[in-house]
Order: C-alpha cells, then structure tokens, then sequence
C-alpha cells in the first residue's frame, strides 16, 4: 500500500468505539483508530491534524491544534432561521461576501417595496432547515471544511 503524508480535520470521533474520521485536505474520508493517535490531548471534532494515509485509514496522527473552524450547526441553523434576512449565519460561518449581500438586501431592500427582504429572508429560512436536517459531518464537512457558501 501506498503511505501518504496528508492534512485534513477531524469530522468525528467517538470515545466508546475509540475510532473517528478525518477529513483530508483531497476532499477524502480516513477512518482511524484512537491508537493511531500521537498527541497527549485526545481527538475533537475541528481539530487540524497531520497524518500518513494508507488507502482508506489515517495512521500516525499528530497535530490537535483546536480548529476555528468547528461551528455549530444548531448555531447557525438557528440564526439562519431568525436572522437570515441579515446575514448573520453568514457571517457566523465565515462567509464575509454572501453576508454582506444579504445584509445589504435585507436592511436597504425596503427601496423594493420589501420584495429583496422577502426574498431574503426565504433563503435563510430554507438554508437554516438545510442545516439542521444534515448529519453532523456532513455539516462540517460541506459548509466549515469546504465552504460551501450558498445550500
């Protein structure tokens, strides 16, 4: 098999099977095993991790560094729902430019006799029950790993 130094974050891991799946920086999945994991601290979710892949396992993990990256999807489904007429889930998610356009819709849209805060606000309401309705990795992995900035 081939051995491969990769990047990627940690989508999952899961004490009682002691086993978790990273996500590599190739847009891949590596299942790993607690046992392949070098650093004292233990794996969490949105932790930025170096590793060996060999096919499909990650080995040799080192890294840990507690990623910004990890959201909450709850959060941001949330804010979508209430707020995302202004943007804010946006904004939360790290996407400056998609916020800024819904923030400016949103708050200056009145000039359209309320059709752009209309429009708006359905978009954040379908995007935050997107949200919420995806499994927790499949959040991460498409709008906080790859940033995905629209559904």
């Amino acid at each position: 098999m081939n051995k491969k130094a990769m990047k990627g974050y940690i989508l999952d891991y899961t004490v009682q099977t002691n086993s978790g799946i990273i996500s590599g920086d190739n847009n891949q999945r590596y299942n790993f095993r607690g046992a392949d994991w070098k650093e004292a601290e233990p794996p969490c979710r949105g932790m930025r991790v170096d590793f060996v892949a060999v096919g499909d396992a990650a080995t040799e993990i080192y890294g840990g560094e507690a990623s910004a990256h990890a959201k909450s999807k709850i959060a941001a489904g949330l804010l979508a729902i209430f707020l995302g007429w202004l943007g804010i889930h946006k904004f939360y998610l790290g996407y400056t430019g998609p916020g800024i356009i819904l923030l400016l819709c949103g708050t200056i849209g009145w000039i359209t006799f309320g059709i752009l805060p209309f429009i708006v606000s359905t978009i954040g309401l379908i995007e935050g029950i997107i949200y919420l309705t995806k499994q927790d990795d499949e959040f991460e992995e498409e709008y906080v790993v790859q940033k995905k900035p629209w559904f």
